[in-house]
């Protein structure tokens, strides 16, 4: 079975910011391929289906991002999800709005959703597709990926969603590094 994880904070209030793009782009995926995520187990929101022949859980944390790997561990557990068949879908301020980045491994780079991850599924070697938010210099971090991503923002993000649309279907059955090799370009 493989695992699409978006990253993001639970509630109304955090709704169209920045670092809820992962739950965005998980949200855009499920409608545009008719999977409800109505299903709810472990503080978190999820649906089991197949796809491409493969058995595929899509989950959304509903706990704060910044303890968003407790959750993934639980259903890593439950439905014995090896860690090589999990990709994370998440924010990163180090890349530009517009481009996208998958990625094998690697450091947290800050991000304290991240973080948790590692701790709690205890390696830093999982699937990463980061999304570019960029930076704001004139704002503190914390500040600028809880703020609501402007219009020109959503318009850049909703161009992006065929193709992220079609990197999680090409995840199911194609090489990581493959992938990476066909998505990892500066749009």
């Amino acid at each position: 079975m493989k695992m699409i994880v978006g990253l993001g904070n639970p509630g109304i209030l955090y709704k169209n910011t920045r670092h809820n793009i992962g739950f965005y782009f998980l949200d855009s995926f499920c409608k545009n391929n008719n999977i409800s995520m109505k299903n709810r187990k472990f503080f978190g929101n999820y649906s089991i289906t197949t796809i491409k022949n493969t058995k595929v859980l899509f989950l959304k944390p509903l706990k704060y991002i910044n303890l968003s790997g407790e959750v993934i561990k639980k259903y890593c557990d439950f439905y014995k999800i090896s860690i090589d068949d999990i990709l994370i879908i998440h924010d990163d301020m180090d890349i530009e709005v517009g481009n996208i980045k998958l990625k094998a491994s690697g450091s947290s780079a800050g991000h304290n959703g991240l973080k948790n991850i590692e701790l709690c599924l205890n390696t830093k070697d999982y699937k990463r597709l980061k999304i570019g938010i960029s930076k704001n210099k004139l704002i503190e971090s914390k500040d600028y990926v809880l703020g609501k991503y402007s219009e020109e923002e959503k318009n850049i993000f909703e161009n992006l969603e065929n193709t992220i649309n079609d990197i999680i279907l090409d995840f199911l059955d194609l090489d990581f590094n493959i992938l990476m090799s066909k998505y990892n370009i500066n749009r």
